[in-house]
């Protein structure tokens, strides 16, 4: 078996990204289809007008087999946002999901930014210790409904 590389987002591999948000957190999480809705929009938005010096996304990937991403956006000189961190369930457990956060931590302090911030949901338990082992801070849990469900949706950050 191969060893998985990380290259750049292309946009051929949009479809397959909403694709696999829409059935994996229809599957884990009873999410409706407004939440591939949402990365249907933000994918569309990050190609359509993204700012190549300071945004970039990555695709895991396995013999030409797709098994994560992970997205970083520019919010402000100093501040950017962590987005569509995926890792499929084969190769959960890994150790992707670590390499795909460092290499998304570190574009952030390439590009010169101090911190970095997220959204998710109190759900999402692994991928909240890896934040919370990685130095990570919660700064707020709220209860709210979206995506059909009952969730807590939570806001991380961190200093780079």
């Amino acid at each position: 078996m191969s060893a998985v590389v990380i290259r750049s987002f292309e946009p051929s591999d949009a479809e397959w990204l909403v694709q696999q948000h829409r059935e994996l957190y229809a599957r884990d999480e009873s999410f409706d289809d407004s939440f591939g809705d949402l990365v249907a929009e933000i994918l569309e938005d990050f190609v359509a007008t993204h700012n190549p010096d300071r945004e970039s996304g990555w695709i895991a990937e396995r013999d030409g087999e797709r098994l994560g991403s992970i997205f970083c956006v520019s919010l402000s000189e100093e501040t950017a946002k962590l987005r569509l961190f995926l890792v499929t369930p084969e190769v959960r457990g890994s150790g992707l999901a670590q390499r795909l956060l460092e290499k998304c931590t570190g574009f952030a302090r390439e590009i010169g930014c101090r911190e970095m911030v997220l959204w998710t949901h109190e759900s999402h338990r692994a991928a909240c210790a890896l934040y919370r082992r990685n130095g990570w801070m919660l700064i707020s849990s709220v209860p709210a409904r979206s995506f059909g469900v009952d969730v807590v949706e939570q806001h991380w950050r961190t200093d780079l």
